[in-house]
């Protein structure tokens, strides 16, 4: 079985920063794609940033310049660094990874069960 577990999530003043983690953990035999996505109250869950094990990202058009995604593959940890936080920005973020394991070989979607991050003065 696999696991993902976020971290990081919080209250922050509109301009500040935080930065989340998400480690995966269990039998695992490959972590592919990692990425970060949020679902704020009444709206759908949308995608914030991916990144490859390669390290190609991709972000939404919202946060560009402003987030930035980052991942460790030894540890396999992804991270988001939030700068210039607005309240917009106000979500549930969830940590979601493609991961083979030993016990399922194939690549299989895995979910976080999401932190909170609210952006109020």
């Amino acid at each position: 079985q696999v696991q993902l577990v976020e971290s990081g999530g919080g209250l922050v003043q509109p301009g500040g920063s935080l930065r989340l983690s998400c480690a995966a953990s269990g039998s695992i035999l490959r972590v592919n794609s990692m990425g970060w996505y949020r679902q704020a109250p009444g709206k759908q869950r949308e995608l914030v940033a991916t990144i490859t094990s390669g390290g190609s990202t991709v972000y939404l058009d919202s946060v560009k310049g402003r987030f930035t995604i980052s991942r460790d593959n030894a540890k396999n940890t992804v991270y988001l660094r939030m700068n210039s936080l607005k309240p917009e920005d106000t979500a549930v973020y969830y940590c979601n990874a493609d991961v083979s394991s030993v016990t399922i070989l194939r690549v299989m979607n895995y979910w976080g069960k999401g932190t909170l991050v609210t952006v109020s003065s």
